[in-house]
C-alpha cells in the first residue's frame, strides 16, 4: 500500500491506495492556527502537524480492509507553502511555522527585492528567513535548517533535511546561493534540493514508533501541495488550468512556449517538461466564505444551508459586490494593504445577498487572474477544480458562469493525495514518470458548462469589480497607517 499525506493550512489529509490507485482509506484531521492579534500574523505549531499525522495512521489502517501498517512500502508527503519553520540540531522546531497566509516581512521583502533585483513577495521563504535574523537572532542563529512544511515532516520521518525542488528554474522563486549571500544569510541554514518523486530517505526507528509505520519504509518527496494538484489533476497538457480550491484559491495554467515576465503572475517551470506553469494565487476565497459565515451568526455545521440559501438569490447578488481581499492580497494585484469591502449596500440588501455576493466575489477574483493571463497570450481552455470547495455544484456552477470556462471536476476529488500517488508510483517504477501516471490514474466525473444568458451581467459586474478596488485602493493603503505613524 502507498500512504499518501498532504497538510493544509486547516486539516492534515491522508489516504491509503494500492499499486492501481484505488483508494483504500481516507481520512483527515484538523488544525488549529495559533491565535494572533496581528491581523497579518499567520502561524501553526508544527507539532500539530505530527501529531494529526500520527493520529490518522491507525485510523486509516482500521478503515482500510487488511490494512496493517506493515503493509505499507512507500509514505510520499506534500504540503502547504510557503511556509517556514526552523529547526534546530535536533530536528525540532524553534519557533511557530510562519505560514503562507502571513505577510509580516513586508519591509525584509523590500529590502530582499532590492539586494537580488527581483520581485519578492512577503510570503516568499527568503524573507522570512531575514524577517527571523532582524527580529528574532537567538532563534536565527539555534536555526541548524530552515524547512517547508512537507520538507520538515520528511526530516522528521528520515533524519534527512532537503529542500524539494518542482523543476529545474524553481530555485529563485524558494532560495539560491547567490541570494542567500546577497542578503547576509547563512547558506548551511538552507538545505541542498531533491526532485519530486525521489525518495528522500527511510523511516527511522524513532519516527516509526511516533508515527506507527515500519522502519525502513521509503520516504517519498511530495512538496508544494500547489504542484503536486497539478499533477493529481492532470493539469499536463497545454490549456489546462487547475482551479486549486480551498482556503485561498490558486489558479496555475499548464502553458506551451513562451510567456513574458510580469510581476502579476508567477512564472515558473511547469512540475512536467518542458512546460511552463503560469499561476496566480488569491489569499482568501475560501476563508472569506467561512468568514462571512461566523461573522454573520451562521451556525449551520456544513455549507449545504449557506448555499441553498444564496441560490434564492438571482446572480448579481442583487447588484452588490465584495471585495474579498481580508488579508490582503496576492495575484493580480499584490497589495498587502487592500482590505475586504463591500460595494453598492442597500436596505434592499440582507444576509442572503451579502452571502452570494462574497462567493461571487472569490469567482471575479479568479477571473481577474485568468484575463491576466490572457492579456499576455496565455491560453485557459479548462478550470479543473480541486479541494473540498470542488464537492459544491452551486460554487462550481458559479464558476463556470463568471469565468465563461468549462469547469471539470475530478472522480477523486483530493488531488493533493492523488498528486502524491502518481509522484510514488513513479519513485516505485510502476511508471515513467508522474504525467504517464496522471493521463492513467485521473478520471473525470462532472462538467459544468457556462450559461450563455449570464455573460452580460458578468461581464458589467465584474467590470465593477476592478474598478471598486482602483477605487478604494489609496484608501486602503492609509488605513494600514493609522495608529502607526
Amino acid at each position: 500500500m502507498i500512504l499518501a499525506v498532504d497538510i493544509g493550512t486547516s486539516s492534515v489529509k491522508a489516504g491509503l491506495f494500492d499499486r492501481g490507485g484505488a483508494c483504500l482509506a481516507l481520512g483527515s484531521r484538523p488544525i488549529e492556527p495559533l491565535a494572533s492579534l496581528d491581523p497579518v500574523a499567520h502561524e501553526v505549531n508544527p507539532a500539530s502537524w505530527t501529531d494529526a499525522f500520527a493520529t490518522l495512521v491507525p485510523i486509516l489502517m482500521s478503515a482500510a480492509s487488511h490494512g496493517s501498517p506493515g503493509a505499507v512500502e512507500c509514505v510520499v508527503i506534500s504540503g502547504n507553502g510557503p511556509t517556514l519553520v526552523p529547526v534546530d540540531a535536533s530536528g525540532d522546531p524553534l519557533a511557530p511555522a510562519i505560514t503562507w497566509m502571513d505577510r509580516r516581512a513586508v519591509e525584509e521583502a523590500i529590502l530582499a527585492g532590492q539586494a537580488v533585483g527581483r520581485f519578492l513577495d512577503p510570503t516568499y521563504n527568503l524573507p522570512k528567513a531575514l524577517w527571523f535574523k532582524r527580529h528574532k537572532p537567538d532563534i536565527y542563529e539555534r536555526t541548524a535548517h530552515f524547512s517547508s512544511c512537507p520538507e520538515y515532516i520528511c526530516g522528521r520521518m528520515t533524519g534527512e533535511w532537503r529542500s524539494f525542488l518542482p523543476a529545474e528554474g524553481f530555485q529563485p522563486i524558494i532560495w539560491d546561493a547567490d541570494s542567500i549571500r546577497a542578503l547576509g544569510l547563512d547558506e548551511v541554514k538552507f538545505p541542498p534540493f531533491i526532485k519530486l518523486g525521489k525518495i528522500v530517505g527511510t523511516m527511522t526507528r524513532s519516527a516509526a514508533g511516533a508515527f506507527g509505520l515500519p522502519e525502513g519504509v521509503p520516504v517519498v518527496s511530495g512538496g508544494p501541495d500547489f504542484v503536486v494538484s497539478l499533477i493529481g489533476t492532470a493539469t499536463t497538457k497545454p490549456g489546462r488550468a487547475c482551479d486549486r480550491a480551498g482556503t485561498s484559491e490558486g489558479i496555475n495554467l499548464c502553458h506551451s512556449g513562451s510567456f513574458p515576465d510580469d510581476s502579476r503572475l508567477l512564472l515558473m517551470p511547469h512540475v512536467i517538461e518542458p512546460y511552463l506553469n503560469v499561476s496566480g494565487v488569491i489569499s482568501t476565497s475560501g476563508k472569506a466564505v467561512s468568514w462571512f459565515r461566523k461573522a454573520s451568526g451562521d451556525s449551520c455545521e456544513d455549507y449545504e444551508g449557506f448555499f441553498g440559501e444564496i441560490c434564492q438569490v438571482r446572480p448579481g447578488a442583487g447588484h452588490l459586490l465584495f471585495l474579498p481581499y481580508l488579508s490582503g492580497e496576492r495575484a493580480p494585484i499584490w497589495d498587502p494593504d487592500a482590505r475586504g469591502a463591500f460595494v453598492g449596500l442597500t436596505l434592499n440588501h440582507g444576509r442572503s445577498e451579502m452571502g452570494r455576493a462574497v462567493v461571487e466575489s472569490t469567482v471575479f477574483a479568479m477571473r481577474d487572474v485568468i484575463e491576466t493571463m490572457e492579456s499576455l497570450g496565455g491560453r485557459v481552455s479548462e478550470l479543473r477544480v480541486t479541494g473540498n470547495p470542488a464537492k459544491n455544484p452551486v460554487w462550481n456552477q458559479i464558476k463556470a458562469d463568471i469565468t465563461g470556462r468549462p469547469l471539470i471536476v475530478s472522480r477523486f476529488p483530493h488531488a493533493e493525495l492523488m498528486g502524491g500517488l502518481c509522484l510514488a508510483l513513479s519513485a516505485l517504477g510502476e511508471y515513467r514518470g508522474p504525467a504517464e501516471a496522471a493521463e492513467d490514474l485521473v478520471t473525470m466525473e462532472r462538467v459544468h458548462e457556462p450559461d450563455p444568458a449570464l455573460r452580460t451581467l458578468y461581464e458589467e459586474m465584474f467590470g465593477l469589480y476592478r474598478e471598486s478596488y482602483r477605487a478604494l485602493k489609496s484608501v486602503f493603503a492609509d488605513l494600514s497607517k493609522v495608529d502607526k505613524e
